[in-house]
């Protein structure tokens, strides 16, 4: 059987009278068992985690395993009084509260108090188990939390931060997010739908095919999560659930429109479907492989987290189409025309003309180089908001919710040295103890160390910097005390602790930036060349969604600094929204520019385009619209990270969706003509079949000449 047999006995399957039926009940059964046997997904909420193995802060955490602390994960308590020295009565209640301690300290026993030189504060360490469930050290932090709370005397203040309190708090601000999101997610999808359709209950049928899909997809997430490893964290999932409800919408609201169209021309709706289908199929398929393969791409990043994302999203984003192209067809046509109730398309009814984007291609066909000279410089006037970033927020700056261990922090810095809370960690061979702690001391920036303890021949130095966490200047310190450590002969010196792992996840961020962009532009350019079977289009879209991006991410810095007061862009944020933004963003391209090499066919480049302008604008636009609106859904999770890859995505959706798609791209195609599609040639010109939307629906005489543009052309859709 060739393939053109195999596909149209698929399409009979999934649309046929009997098949339809069969088709519904097969794949909820098989999502469902699937659901059953997956599960819930477990999650990492460990922030450094996602370090490659060679970076030389996840070597000192390897190393630190040989010593007695590698195993311990400790709660540090705060206690502080501002304005006045500790008092007789505070030291009573802090050793009080200390030997209460001791029963949840792992080995029983409280570290020694720290206290600050001004005399107004008191660190006491309590060392707890670094492999604890989430859960249970959640548990421990809270208990702690209510000792320490509990009977302080008037002015004294104790606040629960160090490795175990961020823990808990993380997994406490995520707590719940994730369900909020999603039900937000679903509201507002279930909302545009309804907008869109303006029926009581076309929406819901895909909405339940893309819920299904999203719980298929978390499933199969769990199963990875158990048999192959795959890590997983709680943005990782709220992610994953974005991009199955944003896709998979768009997808449905693409082949829905299609179908309606051709249920205007043909008496039988099964009929209708499978000409949807061979029509839209191919480019659902083709945006779907874009994605996934773009989202695959994140594999030759260097961080653990970057890559567990691509996976999951590549499995999300293969689901909701397959789920797209199956299950929601076989729906359609058992449900019937009466689904549209109450605008059910009729056979014979003409189509009806969407006056804007006719209008919008008249605009187009008479003035494209100017609309393409003011198209590129707009997105070049946003794109200079990116002239002023910044890369890396410390972690006091990573979260948009209050956490008692942030605020600690803060408490810290007013009476210890900035990085007191969160000492950088040396370790190197024991019979080099002396020289390397000339070198740590030695070193600029560095406030003070101290040997911390010994064992499996290895020693591990605690040094506290002058600099505040994550700031330029520790940054700077880091790295001159990996100079001079790494000077100090066979002394195997490496330096770790929290700033040093920010540093390498940043430094890691840029690497996976240089890596995966030139992957993403490939991955894209490859397709739409297979796909268009043509040079300059391809290069074309990609150039301008590439352009959109610079854009959005100018406007998105600009609303991080001067409205939201964000301190910069996280280090990831770059990466995946060029990613997201990439690979979405060219689905509308996608979309518009394979109707208009179909209506090139029989009508040329410069009408078939704005054929195709006119024919995918409205459906195109409440794609963009409902995609963008679900990714500002991510501003609902915890992370800064998060609203900010929601936003910068989100306004680069509009832009291409607004004006690129709209103006930018048709007017290029325009001026380009049948260069366009060089080296194809999809127009033939002479006698031929009505093949595209306005001769089929006898407008290609009402269109128009080049220069005038179309006068009147519609879409059913």
């Amino acid at each position: 059987m060739g393939v053109g047999r195999l596909a149209s006995a698929i399409l009979r399957t999934i649309t046929g009278r009997v098949g339809a039926w069969l088709v519904l009940p097969v794949v909820v059964a098989a999502a469902a068992a699937l659901i059953v046997v997956g599960g819930s997904a477990s999650t990492d909420d460990d922030p450094a985690g996602g370090l490659p193995a060679d970076a030389e802060s996840a070597r000192v955490e390897a190393l630190r395993d040989r010593l007695p602390s590698g195993q311990l994960n400790p709660a540090l308590v705060v206690y502080a009084r501002d304005g006045s020295p500790l008092t007789e009565a505070d030291r009573q209640v802090i050793a009080d509260q200390s030997a209460r301690f001791a029963a949840i300290a792992e080995g029983g026993r409280v570290g020694p108090q720290v206290p600050a030189e001004d005399g107004r504060a008191v660190l006491v360490p309590i060392p707890m188990p670094a492999e604890r469930p989430v859960q249970e050290t959640v548990d421990q932090v809270t208990e702690v939390r209510e000792i320490a709370s509990a009977g302080l005397p008037a002015g004294l203040t104790a606040q629960v931060t160090g490795g175990a309190g961020f823990r808990a708090d993380i997994a406490s601000s995520f707590s719940g997010a994730n369900v909020t999101l999603l039900v937000i997610t679903v509201l507002v999808v279930a909302a545009l739908l309804l907008v869109t359709y303006r029926s009581p209950w076309l929406w819901l049928v895909p909405l339940a095919v893309v819920g299904l899909a999203d719980l298929t997809t978390n499933s199969l997430l769990a199963l990875l999560s158990r048999e192959a490893g795959l890590r997983l964290d709680p943005s990782t999932i709220g992610i994953v659930d974005v991009l199955v409800f944003g896709a998979g919408t768009n997808y449905a609201l693409l082949l829905i429109a299609r179908y309606r169209e051709e249920l205007r021309r043909h008496d039988d709706r099964r009929e209708a479907m499978r000409r949807s289908l061979r029509s839209a199929g191919p480019a659902i398929a083709a945006s779907a492989m874009t994605v996934a393969l773009s989202l695959l791409t994140l594999l030759a990043a260097p961080l653990t987290t970057n890559r567990s994302l691509g996976v999951a999203g590549a499995v999300g984003i293969t689901v909701a189409a397959t789920f797209g192209l199956v299950l929601l067809p076989a729906a359609l046509v058992v449900c019937g025309r009466g689904l549209f109730w109450p605008f059910v398309p009729r056979p014979g009814e003409p189509v009806r003309h969407q006056g804007v984007w006719a209008r919008a291609g008249a605009l187009v066909a008479r003035r494209p180089r100017t609309i393409t000279a003011l198209s590129l410089v707009f997105l070049a006037i946003l794109a200079a908001g990116v002239a002023d970033a910044r890369l890396g927020l410390s972690r006091t700056e990573q979260f948009r919710v209050q956490a008692e261990s942030i605020e600690a922090l803060e408490t810290l810095s007013r009476h210890y040295p900035a990085g007191a809370a969160d000492p950088t960690v040396v370790v190197a061979r024991a019979d080099r103890q002396a020289e390397v702690l000339a070198a740590v001391t030695g070193t600029p920036g560095v406030a003070q160390a101290r040997p911390a303890e010994q064992g499996d021949g290895l020693v591990a130095v605690d040094v506290v910097l002058e600099a505040e966490p994550d700031s330029r200047a520790s940054y700077d310190t880091i790295e001159a005390l990996r100079t001079a450590v790494h000077a100090v002969p066979d002394a195997d010196a490496l330096v770790g602790g929290a700033v040093a792992a920010n540093l390498d996840n940043r430094t890691a961020a840029i690497d996976g930036l240089r890596r995966v962009v030139p992957l993403v532009i490939g991955v894209v350019t490859v397709i739409l060349v297979l796909l268009l079977r043509a040079l300059v289009a391809p290069l074309v879209l990609v150039g301008t969604v590439v352009a959109t991006y610079f854009a959005a991410l100018g406007v998105g810095n600009l609303l991080f600094v001067h409205v939201l007061d964000y301190a910069a862009l996280d280090t990831g944020v770059p990466l995946l929204s060029f990613l997201f933004l990439v690979a979405l963003g060219v689905d509308y391209n996608i979309f518009l520019s394979t109707r208009a090499r179909e209506e090139a066919v029989g009508q040329g480049t410069r009408r078939g385009v704005l054929t195709a302008l006119a024919a995918t604008g409205g459906v195109i636009t409440s794609a963009g619209i409902l995609l963008a609106a679900v990714f500002a859904v991510l501003g609902v999770l915890p992370l800064v990270t998060l609203t900010e890859i929601g936003i910068i995505v989100g306004v680069g959706v509009l832009l291409d969706t607004l004006l690129v798609r709209t103006l930018l791209v048709p007017a290029i195609a325009t001026l380009c003509g049948e260069r366009f599609w060089w080296p194809g040639r999809p127009h033939r010109p002479g006698p031929a079949e009505p093949t595209g939307l306005a001769e089929r629906t006898g407008l290609a005489e009402r269109t128009g000449s080049t220069s005038g543009g179309p006068a009147r052309t519609g879409t059913a859709g």
